[in-house]
């Protein structure tokens, strides 16, 4: 096992930090303050206090680096330095009805001589269970100390396949049906559990075998597709392409599944 860097243990110090104050809220989430962003969209005062906190500690540690943020939008960095991209609360919805399915995801994105930028560093911490899944560029994706590999299996008939599902004011329901009714007859199941840095991470540790969304936040996705390529996987637009974060379309797995799913997906969209 490779020991953290100092970036990585700077990272999960800040998401330690952040968790005792978010479990203590998810057992009194029914007297949280919460409001809506747009329909079915909300946040709660808990997503604003764990970003404090991430911002707080990771503003200390690294002064100059920009952020990316799901509620406080963008602070400016210096554009030459990483700067971090953070979901304080992936799995809102099912934090304020009670589901003990969330977690923190943070992710860094550092700028390249070619002008574009790269994530190289991500965590996706589930507070409540400890699970701390992490990955570095180059160096493997791991869980605490346990190297992460994506799933083995090589058939459709035996994969289990992760997914969000269209719902108020998000998502493209056409598109959606789709694609659930080209992938459904072929796998094993389908689930949707609430939470794309979940759902990714999972992927990676080889829980599900594949993963497909849409009308995702770069701060949903960002660590998980680091932590899905480090273990092996797969992340790529339904086209099969390179560019899932430009056409915000989300596609993992492992090496087999994926040319077998890019092959439903894309033909359900022809």
């Amino acid at each position: 096992m490779p020991s953290h860097s100092g970036l990585m243990t700077v990272i999960d110090r800040a998401a330690r930090k952040a968790a005792p104050r978010l479990r203590r809220d998810f057992n009194e989430v029914q007297h949280l303050q919460v409001s809506r962003k747009g329909p079915a969209d909300f946040v709660s005062i808990a997503d604003k206090r764990c970003e404090d906190t991430l911002v707080e500690e990771l503003q200390r540690a690294r002064p100059d680096w920009g952020f990316l943020l799901e509620e406080g939008g963008e602070i400016a960095g210096d554009p030459g330095k990483p700067r971090f991209i953070i979901d304080p609360l992936d799995g809102t919805s099912n934090f304020l009805h009670g589901i003990p399915h969330f977690a923190i995801s943070i992710a860094v994105e550092e700028p390249l001589a070619s002008g574009r930028r790269e994530i190289t560093t991500g965590l996706v911490y589930q507070p409540l269970t400890d699970e701390s899944f992490w990955a570095e560029k180059g160096r493997g994706a791991w869980l605490q100390d346990q190297r992460l590999r994506v799933s083995a299996r090589r058939d459709l008939a035996d994969a289990l396949i992760a997914t969000g599902i269209p719902f108020l004011g998000h998502g493209d329901f056409v598109q959606w049906n789709r694609i659930f009714g080209a992938v459904a007859p072929e796998v094993a199941g389908i689930r949707r559990f609430g939470s794309a840095a979940l759902d990714l991470a999972w992927v990676a540790g080889g829980r599900f075998d594949g993963f497909w969304e849409s009308d995702l936040k770069p701060w949903d996705v960002a660590a998980g597709m680091l932590l899905v390529r480090e273990a092996g996987g797969f992340v790529t637009d339904f086209r099969g392409g390179d560019r899932p974060m430009e056409r915000n379309e989300f596609l993992a797995a492992n090496d087999a599944l994926h040319s077998r799913l890019h092959k439903l997906v894309a033909g359900a969209l022809r």
